[in-house]
């Protein structure tokens, strides 16, 4: 499988304000091998990275886009679901079941849920707020996404198991058409080798290996 490694670092208190500014983020490592593995139009850059202390892990998403999407509803989920974002999923083993989504869009908010194989979602299900944090910025020719979560939370998901996290990292572009309507664009840090998108299987993650 892909793997990441997810540096440590002695900070104790850190703070995301979702700007890319704090020092922190030069301590990460750069991942930044994404594809559209369904499409053949040139995929702008997106820079993930990821660090973790004693209490909590942090990611970061940089993405090249001078031109980002929402979809107007006054529905959240909905909203979200349709509109220009980035993904974390975290699952517990191959099985799927269950594994656990954040889908998060250019401002910030969270469409999080449950899954069980063959796209079964759970909505309701929420991850404790106390245990997460997001904060984003726009900026003209890119956003910036940063999340914070607890290390114990993991655990108590059993997600993360000897240091390891198998994740699948994602991006959902939005873009418009002839007819002003959005169609999107699926990226993927790893080739899920499918005739068409699709996330919810087991060959679509890696792993994060905290260092």
């Amino acid at each position: 499988m892909e793997t990441y490694k997810v540096k440590s670092t002695k900070v104790k208190e850190i703070i995301i304000f979702g700007d890319g500014n704090h020092p922190i983020w030069k301590e990460a490592n750069s991942l930044t091998n994404f594809s559209s593995p369904w499409n053949d139009q040139l995929v702008k850059k997106i820079e993930f990275k990821a660090i973790h202390n004693s209490e909590k892990i942090y990611f970061q998403f940089k993405v090249d886009d001078n031109q980002t999407f929402t979809y107007p509803s006054e529905d959240k989920n909905d909203s979200i679901n349709n509109s220009d974002r980035v993904e974390l999923f975290f699952r517990s083993d191959d099985s799927l079941n269950p594994y656990y989504c954040l889908e998060i869009d250019t401002s910030g908010r969270i469409m999080d849920f449950k899954a069980k194989p063959n796209k079964e979602f759970d909505f309701n299900w929420n991850w404790p707020s106390q245990e997460i944090e997001v904060k984003s910025t726009v900026h003209k020719n890119y956003f910036i996404v940063e999340i914070a979560i607890s290390i114990q939370s993991l655990k108590d998901l059993k997600l993360l198991k000897n240091g390891l996290i198998e994740t699948g990292i994602y991006r959902a572009k939005y873009n418009q058409q002839k007819d002003n309507s959005f169609l999107p664009t699926w990226i993927t840090w790893v080739n899920p080798k499918t005739e068409t998108p699709n996330f919810h299987i087991s060959n679509s993650f890696g792993v994060l290996k905290l260092k």
